[in-house]
C-alpha cells in the first residue's frame, strides 16, 4: 500500500495564505466550510465534490476547484482509493481587497465552487504551490500569489484582460531604483505605490516589460554582477554577503537556478580558459 503523506506550509510573514499537499490520502471529510477562498487540485486518483450545484461532480487528475468562502462542500476519494491533491487557502477579506484594487470583480461569499478541468490553470496553480513550498522569499511568494489570483477570473478560469503598460520613463526609473535595492527588502506594496499602480498593475506590467517580476529582475541582476565579481577574483563568500544573500548556501541556491552550475564550478570553468 503506498505511503500517505500529508505537508502544510505557512509563514507568519505571509499570514494570508497557507497551503496543504497530500499524497495517496485515504481520508474523508463531512460537508464543511472555511471562512477562506480555497482552491483545490487533484493531482492522482478521484473524487467525489459537492458544493459546485446540484449533485455530485467527479475529479480526476489535472481539475481544479475554486470554493468561495463560507461555501459548504465535502471532496472524499472515490470508493476508498487513495488519491493525492493540493491546497491553498487565501484569507477572503484581503483577497477581496486585492482584487477590488485591481478593478476585478470579488465574487460573493457562499455562491458555488468552480469546477475547471483547464490545463493551463492546473499547471499554473502548481507552479505557485511549489513557490510557496519553496526556499524562494517572502516577496517573491506574495508576487506569485498575486499573479495567480488576478490573472484567473474564478468563474470561467480564463485569464484577465490585458497588463497594463509601464511608460518608458516610469519603467526607467523604477529599473533604476530596483538596482539599488536589497532584493531581501523589496515589498510588493512599496514599488507599486513608487510605480502609481496597484500591486497585480505593478506585478503585469513590470513582467510584460521585462519578462520577470520585480524581485526576480533584481535576483537576476544580482546574479550577473556576483558573476563579475567572482571574475575579478573576489571571495565567494564575500560577494554573497555583500549581495544580500542570507548566506553562502542561499547564494549558491540561486546562483545555480540561474547559471546551472554552482559558483564553485563557474570559477574553475572561468580559471580554464
Amino acid at each position: 500500500m503506498p505511503h500517505s503523506t500529508t505537508t502544510l506550509w505557512r509563514d507568519p510573514r505571509l499570514p494570508q495564505v497557507e497551503s496543504r499537499r497530500a499524497c495517496n490520502s485515504r481520508a474523508c471529510y463531512k460537508a464543511h466550510s472555511h471562512p477562506t477562498f480555497s482552491i483545490g487540485a487533484v493531482d492522482a486518483g478521484s473524487s467525489l465534490f459537492t458544493g459546485a450545484g446540484c449533485g455530485t461532480e467527479r475529479l480526476t487528475p489535472g481539475t481544479l476547484v475554486a470554493v468561495p468562502a463560507h461555501r459548504v462542500h465535502a471532496c472524499n476519494p472515490e470508493a476508498d482509493q487513495p488519491w493525492s491533491y493540493q491546497m491553498v487557502h487565501v484569507d477572503a477579506s484581503w483577497l477581496a481587497e486585492l482584487r477590488t484594487e485591481s478593478g476585478l470583480p470579488c465574487g460573493a461569499p457562499e455562491q458555488p465552487a468552480r469546477v475547471s478541468r483547464d490545463a493551463e490553470a492546473y499547471r499554473r496553480f502548481c507552479q505557485l504551490n511549489a513557490v510557496l513550498f519553496s526556499e524562494a522569499t517572502p516577496v517573491q511568494k506574495e508576487a506569485e500569489l498575486i499573479a495567480f489570483l488576478c490573472d484567473m477570473d474564478f468563474d470561467t478560469f480564463s485569464p484577465s484582460a490585458a497588463a497594463p503598460v509601464l511608460q518608458a520613463p516610469a519603467l526607467q526609473g523604477l529599473l533604476m531604483d530596483l538596482r539599488d535595492q536589497d532584493p531581501t527588502r523589496l515589498t510588493v506594496e512599496s514599488l507599486a505605490r513608487e510605480a502609481g499602480l496597484g500591486r497585480y498593475q505593478l506585478i503585469r506590467a513590470f513582467r510584460a516589460a521585462t519578462g520577470l517580476t520585480p524581485h526576480a529582475y533584481v535576483l537576476n541582476a544580482r546574479i550577473n554582477q556576483s558573476r563579475r565579481l567572482l571574475r575579478q577574483g573576489h571571495r565567494l563568500v564575500q560577494v554573497a554577503h555583500d549581495l544580500g544573500f542570507a548566506d553562502q548556501s542561499h547564494f549558491q541556491r540561486v546562483f545555480k537556478a540561474h547559471v546551472g552550475i554552482t559558483p564553485g564550478l563557474y570559477l574553475k570553468g572561468q580559471t580554464t580558459k
